[in-house]
């Protein structure tokens, strides 16, 4: 694969993307404002309070020298900068900011001469050329090796610290690991798939903070380190990243399918797009984003697999489905950035509709109340599980969560502010033409389904607002002042709304919820060849299942009867309407709550997946219920 001399004409430049990123300030209230302050108050202001935590005290000197193991808990120092920070600029907490610039200046003393700040022993580092790889189903490396994958969080870590607090010494510091790579990568003759595992994917996410140093700096060596990173990532035989997504492969037959790591390596994919204008990667990127939205993705939006597969964390084939499939947290965070890159690039309604539906469901499934705890693995059949101090996914939710702000709102090019997420919060904008405008959101969402926007601009002026409708919200109405909205209503798409705007208009929006019931089957279908020839396709494996959603959230029980883990399910032949209840909170019921009457038992009673069972560690949660067996023909 060659590479562009020179960044294309569609290219977006250093300066347009910093100009960007500084004109939406946004406060979520509500479930998320909830979870951002727990996050806040929880795992970001006690997992790493300064450099003697021992996710910081890994990166002293002498611990550097004995470390041999080839671990990953380097990680955790990259994720919490980047999450940190984001929390310190928003909410103005100063002992956070403190606490971020004094782990960080940490780090930069630490950092050696050549560059490199990871946690290994010198004769591990990524710059040591590696012996030929072994054979085995993940294609790992001969020496165990995360160091590259450190070194990616940490240049993450530390450009978002500069973003929000800008100082030399920051950008200097992530500079320097990035020029380490180049130069390890190029005149150091290392190829950059061996050095991380599932076919080199868990070191090709290098792609993502190559690109993003390229934004920060404009410096064309940065884009050159993250062409050479895609140009070894698609030579790989067991790779081919770029050339077996443009040939429309499934997810789960990129490398080992790992979730986590291909989809991060998507979100470099969408970022190079936009630093080269080549239309190749973006349709790369989209083209895997279906495949895993179509087929590997739980109902609560989380990417899912790892049943009869030796590792709990890969996509299996398209077609597979199991109540229990893993979704791990880690993939949640990558899923929502890709998410996020591709509603940046492209502006469409369904990547903000995939980034709600994960956050309301899955990524607030996996937080616990008190924002310290983290779930590994949900499921949308099994027990709630909360891991232990060291694991990965207590980072990437802190990360994941964070990322919400800077999506619910977002500003267009054009003069266009665009209305992504709901839920009560507020933001201030700045555009051209009107100054800062203010919007408000006064609702229960994602509870009940009416919102009340009120737009502020500082002057009056045109521009265009657009309201995202979700492809659920069917009969949605819109009116401004009281005055209904004649324009016709798309699911699925923006309502783009082109007026001039005055102090204090007043929007109404309605969108309908009610329980939708959702079915799919667990099937498996053997397939041969007659000795004729002929195809030959005998379904030997048939189970239904049937779940129920209420706008936004996936609605799951606890255990039936208070000791069952499973209950198969006859619906009536009624309508749906007829033994389907929703019921608004109460003084019993902080949440809403769905009532399943099948009329030959108690109702089963539903709440919304992310408090089903209270929140607390060894919950149970049932979202699918199996239905009676097909009668034979």
């Amino acid at each position: 694969m060659s590479s562009d001399p020179e960044p294309s004409s569609d290219a977006m430049t250093h300066s347009d993307y910093t100009a960007k990123t500084a004109r939406v300030e946004v406060r979520l209230d509500g479930l998320l404002g909830d979870a951002l302050e727990a996050n806040r108050r929880g795992r970001l202001a006690h997992f790493i309070v300064d450099e003697t935590s021992p996710a910081i005290a890994i990166f002293t000197p002498a611990h550097r020298q004995q470390n041999i193991e080839g671990d990953w808990y380097g990680e955790h120092a990259g994720k919490w900068l980047v999450a940190a920070a984001k929390a310190a600029a928003r909410s103005g907490d100063e002992d956070l900011l403190a606490r971020v610039r004094r782990v960080a200046d940490f780090l930069v003393a630490h950092q050696e001469a050549d560059g490199y700040m990871g946690t290994y022993a010198p004769e591990h580092r990524f710059m040591r050329k590696q012996a030929p790889k072994p054979g085995t189903w993940d294609g790992a490396p001969s020496v165990r090796t995360w160091d590259i994958w450190t070194h990616a969080y940490l240049i993450l870590g530390l450009l978002e610290i500069h973003k929000h607090f800008p100082e030399p010494r920051y950008l200097d510091a992530a500079r320097r690991i990035g020029a380490l790579c180049l130069d390890t990568l190029t005149r150091g003759g290392i190829d950059i798939t061996e050095l991380g595992n599932h076919h080199g994917m868990s070191a090709t996410v290098l792609l993502d903070p190559a690109v993003e140093l390229y934004f920060a700096t404009g410096e064309r060596g940065f884009l050159d380190l993250a062409l050479t990173v895609i140009s070894q990532a698609d030579a790989h035989p067991d790779l081919a990243l770029l050339t077996r997504a443009l040939a429309g492969v499934d997810a789960a037959q990129i490398a080992t399918g790992k979730a986590y790591q291909l989809a991060w390596n998507l979100v470099g994919l969408a970022k190079l797009h936009r630093a080269t204008g080549r239309a190749e990667y973006l349709s790369a990127v989209e083209s895997l984003w279906r495949s895993i939205r179509d087929h590997h993705l739980s109902l609560g939006g989380g990417p899912w697999g790892g049943v009869a597969h030796r590792s709990r964390e890969v996509f299996n084939p398209a077609g597979v489905f199991s109540p229990q499939g893993y979704v791990e947290t880690c993939s949640t965070l990558a899923w929502i950035q890709l998410n996020r890159e591709l509603l940046r690039i492209t502006g469409q309604a369904c990547y903000a509709e995939e980034i709600e539906r994960s956050a309301y469901n899955d990524l607030l499934g996996a937080q616990a109340p008190n924002g310290e705890d983290w779930c590994y693995y949900v499921f949308p059949n099994g027990r709630r599980v909360h891991t232990t101090y060291w694991r990965c996914c207590k980072s990437s939710g802190a990360m994941a969560i964070e990322e919400l702000p800077a999506i619910a709102y977002t500003r267009g090019g054009d003069d266009a502010l665009a209305v992504n997420l709901y839920g009560p919060g507020a933001a201030r904008v700045e555009l051209a033409r009107a100054g800062t405008v203010r919007i408000e959101q006064d609702t229960a969402y994602p509870f009940d389904g009416r919102i009340g926007l009120r737009v502020n601009p500082e002057r009056s002026a045109r521009f265009a607002l657009k309201l995202r409708i979700p492809s659920w919200a069917n009969d949605a109405s819109v009116s401004i002042n009281g005055e209904s909205v004649s324009t016709a209503i798309a699911l699925g798409d923006y309502l783009v709304l082109d007026r001039e705007w005055n102090d204090s208009d007043r929007i109404a929006i309605d969108f309908p919820m009610a329980p939708h019931l959702h079915t799919t089957v667990n099937r498996n279908v053997q397939e041969s060849r007659a000795p004729d020839g002929s195809p030959v396709a005998q379904e030997v494996l048939h189970n239904e299942y049937l779940a129920v959603t209420c706008g936004p959230l996936v609605y799951a029980t606890g255990l039936i009867d208070g000791f069952k883990t499973e209950e198969t399910l006859k619906p009536p032949a009624a309508p749906a309407s007829d033994w389907l209840h929703w019921h608004a909170a109460d003084a019993r019921h902080p949440t809403p709550r769905i009532e399943l009457d099948p009329g030959y038992r108690a109702p089963l009673v539903f709440e919304p997946y992310y408090c089903a069972g209270g929140r607390v560690d060894g919950a149970w949660r049932l979202t699918w219920l199996s239905l009676p067996p097909v009668s034979p023909r």
